[in-house]
């Protein structure tokens, strides 16, 4: 399922209420959470509420994702065991260091998606560390199937020894970087959180930061955060010319029975077309 991504909302993987209540999220993606948000008591649980989840996978108007565990935790081989199945859109991997060990969990998906007969899903790598943010373009262009990669500040705050605060000084430099990466990559960045839930006029301002810094959507923990995200994050003038010249390069090449090509001097495939198809297809349901 192709999407936009001017939202991505975690929702806590052990609370039934809440993966009932994601059902009427108008956000992009809805991302179940195994990881922060679950104590380590009831993974197994969340796990399970997850798996029954993905079977109503159609009372879901989002794209459907789930946050495994981080590598360094050793837990994903348990999480992807449960979450690898019909109606899965994707999946967000937490705290992401090199392309190495990212590597090492697409061979586990592949793997289960080939024993299970299942479409390849999207695989969405976390950047929340000093080395993840050094890595972090060999990390987007390592796999064709990474739509798009997140921004962790959290966690790269405490990697770094800086203490949070709502401008992230300590930041700044990994924020910027982070979006820039991906776009040589050619795929998208989500930006980091706003923990602040009463600060919505903070949140709007830090979208514009981040929109400003080349994101295309914001990470969200509460869904009074997805409005200000999509008005803040709706496709511009430049995204829009760029996804009409990509759609129609694409199709004409197609047509001659090609596959990938080029629009002006970067290479476009499958995945950047859908995407194209997706942003214009909203303009057009806007008008």
């Amino acid at each position: 399922m192709a999407r936009l991504y001017r939202s991505l909302l975690f929702v806590p993987g052990n609370n039934p209420r809440f993966l009932e209540k994601a059902k009427s999220s108008p956000a992009d993606i809805v991302c179940f959470d195994l990881e922060d948000s679950v104590p380590d008591s009831e993974k197994k649980t969340a796990r399970n509420l997850i798996k029954e989840a993905l079977k109503s996978r159609s009372a879901y108007s989002s794209s459907v994702y789930v946050r495994t565990n981080s590598p360094i935790s050793g837990k994903i081989p348990d999480d992807l065991k449960e979450i690898i199945q019909k109606g899965l859109d994707g999946i967000v991997i937490p705290k992401v260091n090199n392309a190495k060990e990212f590597s090492k969990i697409i061979k586990i998906v592949k793997s289960l998606e080939k024993k299970r007969k299942l479409k390849p899903v999207s695989i969405i790598p976390s950047i929340e560390s000093a080395e993840g943010v050094v890595n972090t373009y060999e990390i987007a262009k390592s796999n064709k199937r990474i739509p798009a990669v997140v921004f962790g500040v959290f966690d790269l705050l405490n990697d770094m020894g800086i203490e949070y605060t709502k401008q992230s000084e300590g930041a700044k430099y990994a924020r910027a970087k982070i979006p820039l990466d991906a776009r040589a990559a050619g795929i998208l960045a989500i930006d980091a959180i706003w923990q602040d839930l009463e600060d919505l006029e903070g949140l709007r301002q830090d979208c514009m930061i981040g929109k400003s810094l080349g994101y295309s959507g914001k990470s969200i923990i509460h869904p009074d955060q997805i409005t200000p995200a999509h008005e803040l994050f709706a496709p511009n003038k430049s995204e829009i010319e760029w996804a009409t010249k990509v759609c129609s390069v694409y199709e004409s090449s197609s047509q001659k029975g090609k596959g990938a090509t080029v629009v002006d001097g970067k290479m476009i495939d499958e995945v950047h077309y859908k995407q194209a198809k997706t942003l214009l297809e909203f303009i057009k349901s806007t008008l």
